[in-house]
Order: structure tokens, then sequence, then C-alpha cells
């Protein structure tokens, strides 16, 4: 079985979000993926298997599977053309329904569903294990908390008690605020030590919440945005209805064989 590591919302080495792709010779069992991500030990790893009408797509951290992922989505459809997908769409069979990814130059185009968040009182514990003390707003969705602060400055700044947030039954927080200048629309930074990732470096799901809660606030349908994370990446947002549109790029950083 072909097994890549790419680096996704980046286009080049060494940023953005590490994540491996495996492209599956035979269903194999939740079990037996799961030990793969161990071994791999990425934030993210994705298996692929053909379908007649597109690929059967899962997600795996090296402790639980999740029913989306942005980043991997996008290392896989990079991996299937590296392989020689000759489709300039694919289609992806997911926990979170049917998912798209479309080719536009460098650029590599998902479909995903909105994440709209609501506001929310946080538990006592969230702004604590932060360190922040006065947020702007904090809300929920159905997978994370989205905390904004007041300036980019304080998301570069977070240096979170991770074994606190542990304990907080969500799957991730998210934390945003607007940028220190206009080269992009918001800035933001993805805590999700309950899953298994004390930070991820670049959260294309999560932008299925951003997009959205900034658009609303920016009055715009269209969006830069960058993860502030220590290895960076930046992801292009459009919200069309209830999906939001995720651009990123991606760059192969290792190829080779899982043995049987």
């Amino acid at each position: 079985m072909r097994i890549y590591t790419i680096d996704a919302f980046t286009g080049e080495p060494f940023r953005g979000n590490p994540a491996a792709v495996c492209i599956l010779d035979k269903v194999r069992t939740a079990e037996w993926m799961q030990r793969v991500a161990a071994e791999m030990n990425l934030s993210e790893t994705a298996f692929l298997l053909r379908r007649d009408d597109g690929f059967a797509l899962r997600w795996f951290t090296p402790k639980v599977e999740v029913d989306l992922c942005g980043h991997a989505t996008i290392a896989s459809a990079h991996a299937l053309w590296l392989e020689g997908e000759p489709s300039a769409v694919l289609l992806f069979h997911t926990k979170s329904g049917m998912l798209s990814a479309a080719r536009d130059g460098e650029w590599i185009n998902l479909d995903f569903p909105a994440k709209r968040e609501e506001r929310a009182d946080p538990p006592p514990e969230l702004l604590s294990s932060l360190g922040v003390k006065d947020p702007l707003y904090v809300g929920r969705n159905e997978f994370d908390y989205i905390v904004e602060v007041d300036s980019e400055e304080t998301v570069r700044a977070l240096s979170p008690d991770h074994a606190a947030l542990r304990h907080i039954p969500v799957r991730g927080v998210i934390v945003t605020s607007r940028p220190s200048n206009g080269e992009y629309d918001f800035v933001s930074r993805f805590f999700a030590p309950g899953s298994g990732i004390d930070e991820d470096p670049v959260t294309g799901s999560a932008h299925c919440c951003l997009g959205p809660y900034w658009s609303s606030r920016l009055g715009k349908n269209e969006l830069l945005a960058y993860q502030a994370s220590e290895r960076g990446g930046v992801v292009r947002v459009r919200i069309e209805g209830d999906r939001v549109m995720l651009g990123g790029r991606a760059y192969t950083i290792l190829r080779g064989e899982l043995l049987p």
C-alpha cells in the first residue's frame, strides 16, 4: 500500500500541517487504521479506498477517529493526483457526508459543510486553561468552542494548559482575532489535547466555523485566513449558503510503501 506524508495548506516544505495518506488495498478495520495512525504519529492520517463512485475516506488522529478533517482531505486529493488519478474533481464518502476536492491551479478547493457556532457560556476551566481573561466572544458548535480575543498578539502569545484543556468534553478549542495588518482577514490557533493533539498546525475543519463567523462580522463572503501556529498556514475561505469552500496548497514530503 502506498503511503505519503504531505504538508497541507502550504506551498513549501515543513510548513502548514503534515498529514499521512494511506491508499488501502482492501477494507481494513478501524482498529488496524487506528494502529497505523498511532504509528505515523501525525495530527491526522487519512485512509482512502476506491469505490465505483469515488473514494471512501476516513481520518484518524493518533488517539481517535474524527468526523471531519480539512488538511488530510487536501493531502488525500494531492496524493491521488500524484498517483495518476485523472479526474480534476474527486468525490469522498465520509462520516460528514459527501465531500469534494477540485483542482484550481496550485490550489485545491474543498467543498465542506458549514459548522456555525452559537453563543455559549464557557465552562469555568476553559478560559483559565487558555490564559484568556476577557474574551470578546465565546461560542460553540457541534465540534469545538470558539473564543475571540482582542488582538493577533494575544492569539500568538497563548500558552495553554493542555492538561487542563484535555478535560473539556469537546473535540477542540479555536482561538481567533482580527489581524494586526491587512494581509489576512482573521487569524486563529486550534488546540485539541482531548483528541490527542495539543496544537494542530492548520485546521481546515475549524474554518468551517471560522468562515461563517468572520463572514457575518466583516460583511464579506471571501476571506483569507492565517493559522498562527509555529508552522503556520494559509486558508482561502468562501461561504456559499450552508457550505464552506476551503482552499489550500500541498507539498509532498515523503512517499513510501506500507508493508502487509
